[in-house]
């Protein structure tokens, strides 16, 4: 008997960066409604802008830490959740409860009724949140919610926010202003260095995850990778229409394999080049100007005055400001357009986190096969209302401070981080030809990330416990 022959894809070549350019956009706008909005605006109103440094910094790692996720589906075609489950099954549970406990707290959703409340005249603004909930649910549910709509709703989205955020800060700000934005991305602020007095270390570990997506929605981005047919994941099952079939569909999670030659390689490289300069300029660049800009609006408008430390009122004091230095048409339309931002960004991770969760369910059901029949579109809606249902529950509990679910969160999501860096890390050593692995520099800086995480994450939970006593001075 002769030995079964190996059929190998081509490896395809690469296309033009237009015709590349959306996973960034879909990934950047799932952190607008966290660090970028909320977070680091937060504490620019109450520190100053000498933590800017923080923001560029957080946004810096996530950018290694996606091109590492981004590396391993553009060479296998498939997620990294298939192959960090074929080394450890366990995953598949972590990625599970990790998600849903990280990101079922609806801090977002809080935040944007919140900032909508006092526009409508609303006193009470939980309610509104519960309504907000429901609404994205039943979206979700009712519409064919697939990548290419996403996609081409949050560009939109981005597109006009960033410009009139630039344009609210450049005559909000002064020249002042922007001379102690440029000390604070060296660490320079009023009096301190880095880190000012006071500041909680658990809310800079909240703000410096979010810089970016944070959590495990940074994983996203290998499916975004399938969706899109970046590289190898041009062979691999769109799953998209999968969440919206109403029957049992043939369900394919593994990708192909390519035969390793001089023209593979080369094509490899190609790709490699043109998606870290798609993730640079819309991920990185974009990112880190949106956060800049919404400090530096946060500083110029509400910095000093009272009630910002409580919850996110500095938000509502800035659409004050920004109503009192211009018009009050302006401000109330920047409280809108916060608020439509943190609704879209809770409908976009609810999204998200449902695919997370649903697709490692699917992984568990396959256990090995190349493809079985299920209903992801079942899975995917029973991951949608418990999310929808925990956040209902919590706001009935009187549970409903943005600010505090969103820290929570986000300190649970950067312990996920530390975890998912670690995995992807090992996944790609183990699983990708030598080749395709990535350089020493890019080893050392996944290194310090992954220590980074762990340690900073480590010190919120023993201050947490009553077991170490953070004084910032």
């Amino acid at each position: 008997m002769g030995s079964q022959k190996k059929v190998f894809k081509a490896f395809p070549p690469q296309p033009g960066l237009k015709k590349i350019i959306g996973p960034s956009f879909v990934i950047l706008a799932l952190g607008l409604g966290t660090g970028e909005v909320i977070l680091w605006p937060y504490l620019a109103s109450n520190y100053g802008l000498g933590i800017a440094w923080g923001a560029i910094l957080g946004i810096t790692f996530q950018f290694f830490i996606n091109m590492e996720i981004e590396r391993y589906a553009l060479v296998k075609g498939e997620s990294v959740f298939v192959g960090i489950a074929k080394l450890f099954k366990w995953s598949v549970h972590w990625f599970i409860f990790s998600t849903f406990i990280g990101f079922g707290l609806p801090g977002i959703i809080a935040a944007s009724a919140k900032v909508l409340a006092p526009v409508l005249g609303i006193t009470n603004f939980k309610w509104l949140a519960i309504g907000m909930l429901v609404a994205i649910g039943i979206f979700l549910s009712v519409g064919k919610t697939v990548y290419g709509a996403m996609e081409k709703l949050t560009r939109t989205i981005i597109l006009i926010a960033v410009p009139f955020i630039f344009l609210l800060a450049i005559f909000l700000s002064t020249k002042t202003d922007w001379t102690v934005l440029a000390s604070g991305l060296i660490g320079h602020g009023d009096g301190f260095w880095f880190l000012p007095h006071g500041i909680a270390l658990a809310t800079f570990l909240a703000a410096f995850s979010y810089s970016g997506a944070g959590g495990n929605l940074n994983l996203t981005q290998s499916l975004y990778i399938r969706e899109k047919g970046y590289g190898m994941g041009k062979y691999s099952q769109k799953l998209s229409g999968l969440f919206h079939s109403e029957k049992d569909s043939a369900v394919k999670l593994t990708g192909e394999k390519f035969e390793i030659n001089e023209r593979n390689i080369n094509r490899f490289k190609s790709w490699w080049k043109v998606i870290n300069m798609e993730h640079l300029f819309v991920f990185w660049f974009i990112g880190g100007v949106s956060m800049l800009l919404l400090m530096i609006l946060s500083y110029a408008t509400t910095f000093g005055l009272s009630g910002n430390v409580e919850g996110i009122n500095f938000v509502v004091n800035e659409g004050l400001m920004i109503g009192q230095n211009l018009y009050p048409i302006f401000g109330t339309l920047f409280l809108i357009g916060v608020s439509i931002l943190l609704f879209q960004t809770q409908l976009g991770v609810m999204d998200s986190t449902s695919r997370i969760m649903t697709e490692n369910v699917a992984i568990a059901k396959m256990k090995g096969k190349l493809n079985k029949k299920m209903n992801l579109s079942r899975i995917y809606f029973i991951f949608v209302w418990a999310q929808i249902a925990f956040g209902v529950t919590l706001f009935l509990c009187n549970v409903y401070e943005p600010k505090t679910l969103i820290i929570l969160g986000a300190v649970i999501n950067a312990f996920a981080m530390f975890v998912h860096t670690g995995l992807v890390t090992w996944l790609n050593r183990r699983s990708l030809p030598k080749v395709f692995q990535p350089g020493l520099f890019r080893r050392i800086a996944i290194m310090v990330i992954f220590l980074f995480f762990g340690f900073f994450s480590l010190m919120v939970l023993l201050e947490k416990m009553g077991l170490l006593n953070v004084k910032i001075s």
